[in-house]
């Protein structure tokens, strides 16, 4: 594949996720408030679209409560910074088995499977301008783990995300998500013209090279808009590539803790690396309402008080 370096990039900053990185950086902000300064200060440093998880604001473990969206959404849109709004949809679909022995009965403990309505149900609420499909069902790094997201599963959710005028970024951790998206863009789950990360180097999906990552590039079709990311140390060399390949960029402390070894970053410093990187090489940045016009998206008001 001919390089062709995209000259207009925008930058995605994933504020916290839902790994278990709480306890292992004071960066990581674990409630709504935390949450939401460190978007706006990513947004300040140059990120055009926030990605946000959150989290029990005592423990910091990954929560789904409704109560804490509503407050990080109207934060961010009541912030004096602009900056496009991205919700995950990922939660509730966690199988956890049991032994290779006795899978069954589940470990009902830890496994948090539900519906597709009450998976989208904080998407239907808050109403961000984007929010994740994680496109396919994957083992991680975890024994008896899986991430569960069936063919009905994601028909039904795209299936709302559309309907209620939120676009969808299709999270694809291999080629075979890309291939499944394809389809629900064929079958009119979702619309045309799909919004695509590329999800490198999480065990064991993609796996963390340049010929694997050229592969997914070439599985996005022409006029799908894509970016991608990988973990830790990978972060920043795949946001180059990323960019060298005709895509954009996302960066921040879902996927990696450090700005180099030892030194613990934030997300408005792993933004502003980014920045200077991509300036470095000669492109622009895009700002929220350039990303806004690009995607076809609609900003939010406020919730009036």
């Amino acid at each position: 594949m001919p390089l062709s370096m995209n000259r207009n990039v925008f930058i995605t900053c994933a504020v916290t996720g839902s790994g278990a990185t709480q306890d292992r950086s004071p960066h990581v902000p674990r409630s709504p408030q935390e949450i939401a300064r460190s978007a706006i200060d990513a947004a300040k440093a140059g990120a055009a679209v926030v990605h946000c998880h959150v989290r029990d604001p005592e423990t910091g473990a990954p929560s789904r409560r409704l109560d804490l969206y509503r407050e990080v959404t109207e934060r961010i849109r009541a912030a004096e910074v602009d900056v496009v709004l991205n919700l995950t949809a990922g939660m509730g679909g966690d199988i956890v088995f049991g032994p290779p022995d006795a899978p069954l009965p589940l470990n009902a403990a830890s496994s948090d499977m539900i519906g597709a309505a009450e998976r989208v149900a904080h998407v239907a609420e808050c109403l961000p301008e984007i929010c994740t499909l994680d496109c396919g069902t994957m083992n991680f790094d975890e024994a008896d783990y899986v991430m569960t997201n069936t063919p009905g599963m994601l028909r039904a959710m795209g299936g709302v995300m559309s309907e209620l005028g939120v676009k969808p970024e299709i999270e694809a951790f291999d080629t075979g998500h890309l291939w499944f998206a394809r389809k629900l863009v064929e079958d009119g789950t979702l619309a045309p013209k799909a919004l695509v990360q590329l999800c490198m180097g999480v065990p064991w999906g993609a796996p963390n090279d340049l010929n694997t990552f050229l592969a997914m590039v070439n599985n996005v079709p022409d006029d799908w808009t894509w970016s991608a990311f990988s973990l830790g140390r990978d972060q920043m060399p795949y946001a180059a590539a990323a960019v060298l390949a005709g895509g954009n960029v996302r960066v921040g402390l879902e996927d990696n803790l450090f700005l180099e070894k030892g030194t613990l970053a934030t997300n408005a410093q792993l933004v502003d690396r980014a920045v200077s990187m991509i300036e470095n090489m000669g492109a622009k940045i895009m700002g929220p309402k350039q990303v806004r016009d690009a995607l076809g998206l609609t900003k939010r008001a406020p919730v009036a008080r």
